[in-house]
């Protein structure tokens, strides 16, 4: 509901906004909704740092910041950065082949293949 409600004032495009696996629970279609408002406050000038697990949300971004090798007292290094396609092809990543494959599937719906 905060999130709702910060989304519909109105912007002055010096906020940072930081979410954490803001598409939790939610329809594709509803997260993808997210990303379209997401992406209104990145052009208005705001910034948007985000953890999240879905992989066509990450495929969205600008920038990936990519963490592991693992979680908890495994994770914590950086083991890819750039852009999602970078990051797709790093093999150093666990989440690369996911990253991949969402973006493959991104580009044929583009594509309209």
């Amino acid at each position: 509901m905060k999130l709702a409600t910060e989304l519909q004032r109105a912007q002055r495009g010096d906020t940072l906004y930081v979410l954490d696996e803001p598409t939790s629970g939610l329809h594709c279609a509803d997260a993808d909704r997210l990303v379209t408002h997401l992406q209104t406050l990145v052009d208005a000038g705001n910034t948007v740092v985000m953890v999240e697990l879905n992989m066509r949300v990450v495929g969205a971004a600008d920038y990936v910041i990519d963490l592991g090798p693992g979680a908890g007292d495994n994770g914590g290094t950086v083991v890819a950065s750039g852009t999602p396609a970078e990051v797709a092809a790093s093999r150093n990543s666990a989440s690369a082949p996911y990253l991949a494959a969402a973006l493959a599937e991104a580009a044929t719906l583009t594509s309209g293949a």
